[in-house]
């Protein structure tokens, strides 16, 4: 399956959801924010929000400082 994440091209094998992409990416359990297609997707729905071809998808991540 082929989606645009974070402005790139990118091809993915064998991941269905938002949670299998982030466990993918190694983001799983860190503090992201995911936007699908323009529309955040909240945390709950994860597991159950399917990735489809040509989605288009935004990962931001939370970077502590001071």
């Amino acid at each position: 399956m082929h989606i645009q994440l974070n402005g790139e091209l990118y091809t993915l094998e064998n991941v269905q959801s938002v949670a299998g992409l982030l466990e993918h990416l190694q983001l799983a359990g860190r503090r992201v924010a995911v936007e699908l297609n323009f529309e955040i997707v909240p945390r709950s729905q994860y597991e159950s929000t399917l990735l489809k071809e040509n989605d288009s998808i935004e990962i931001v991540h939370a970077i502590g400082g001071g």
